[in-house]
């Protein structure tokens, strides 16, 4: 368990609301549902109330930052059986990119490839006091969209399994490019933090408002071990 699972939900009971077309760019068809990931008549483009409502003051910072640009949705809702489709299926890439010629996997080659995946990707969990963050409703996956409606190189892909998804990995490097990319990294976090989010500690393209890890994050920040999630998973 970590140690942001630890932090006690109150769940406010806020339902979950579908994110507008016309405030923010799409990534369509949708990631996920395009691998065949089992959404049924859910949309994947959906938030906590309260939680939409902080990503539009967020887009409302971006403007006054970057006129014309726009936050972009890579992925927002995510159902306990997407989730583990997405373990599942990240599990098997990994697998045929490291073993490719093997059938079967070694229980210490398993266990290696799980640790991997589960850095990025939370435990498909149906326990309700650990509920994976994506599956409250407050968690969100973006990127920035410049006034030409071109999605912004960000110094890696969403959903990267390296530690160049690391919000800082580009920090110290003396590369006009690799500055560049923290740039853009550090006004996407700072329109977001503004507006109440918190970024993920290992990527720099998820945040999230209300659920654990940014409880647990608050924590941290304010030294007060009285804060707790107010959104739990939502079935």
């Amino acid at each position: 368990m970590e140690a942001h699972q630890q932090i006690p939900i109150e769940d406010c009971g806020e339902s979950l609301i579908t994110i507008p077309t016309t405030e923010f760019a799409f990534e369509t068809p949708h990631p996920y549902q395009k691998l065949g990931a089992p959404y049924g008549e859910v949309s994947p483009y959906c938030l906590r109330e309260s939680v939409l409502e902080a990503l539009l003051q967020a887009q409302q910072q971006l403007q006054m930052h970057q006129p014309h640009w726009q936050i972009k949705i890579f992925d927002a809702y995510r159902p306990i059986a997407v989730q583990q489709f997405m373990v599942d299926y990240t599990f098997q890439t990994l697998w045929q990119q490291q073993f490719p010629q093997q059938a079967s996997l070694s229980p210490e080659q398993h266990k290696t490839l799980m640790e991997q995946v589960h850095q990025f990707w939370a435990q498909p969990s149906e326990n309700p006091k650990t509920p994976p963050p994506h599956s409250t409703g407050a968690a969100i996956d973006i990127t920035l969209v410049n006034e030409k409606g071109e999605t912004l190189e960000m110094g890696s892909a969403i959903d990267e399994l390296s530690p160049r998804s690391y919000p800082n990995y580009y920090q110290d490097s003396t590369s006009a490019t690799d500055q560049l990319y923290h740039q853009r990294r550090e006004l996407l976090k700072a329109v977001m933090t503004e507006a109440g989010f918190r970024q993920h500690p290992k990527e720099w393209w998820h945040f999230s408002l209300g659920d654990q890890r940014w409880a647990w994050l608050k924590r941290e920040e304010l030294s007060d071990d009285t804060i707790v999630a107010y959104y739990g998973g939502v079935v």
